[in-house]
């Protein structure tokens, strides 16, 4: 028998799912960038939007002077967390002990380059990711302890 999700766990889901895609997303257009640059150049030329040209430009000669072999490696090193990251949604959607394990081990993992960014310069989208992910792996801790606490008073 399943037991009910809590409002806590369906939350969590929705955002790694919602990381999940745009972690994909993220690698296909870094892959799409890589094969051919001269086509996303000619792409954005036709669509780009009054008054904002300018910053598609710049944004475009940033990612055009990038090394190929570091588009790549970031295309498929996106493409490799954004599955395991849909596994972890799945694993959590089905409350499978292993998914919590691994939300509590990657998103500790990631905690310390969030530390860092935000010495590196202080945003709001940095802060908001470094607190969902901290309030995620204390969220999973306390399942896990309150998990083994009823497993002792069992015995």
């Amino acid at each position: 028998m399943e037991k009910e999700r809590s409002a806590g766990l369906t939350t969590i889901v929705i955002y790694k799912a919602c990381e999940a895609l745009l972690l994909g997303a993220t690698s296909i257009a870094l892959l799409w960038v890589l094969k051919d640059r001269q086509e996303l150049a000619a792409f954005s030329r036709s669509y780009a939007l009054e008054g904002k040209a300018m910053l598609i430009e710049q944004i475009l000669n940033r990612l055009l002077n990038v090394n190929p072999r570091t588009v790549e490696f970031s295309g498929i090193t996106a493409g490799i967390y954004a599955g395991v990251t849909a596994i972890e949604a799945v694993g959590l959607w089905y409350q499978k002990t292993w998914a919590e394990f691994l939300v509590i081990g990657l998103t500790g993992i990631g905690i310390f380059p969030e530390l860092f960014e935000l010495s590196q310069g202080v945003s709001l989208l940095k802060l908001s990711v470094l607190v969902i992910n901290v309030l995620v792996s204390l969220y999973f801790l306390r399942r896990l302890l309150q998990g083994r606490r009823k497993s002792r008073k069992r015995l």
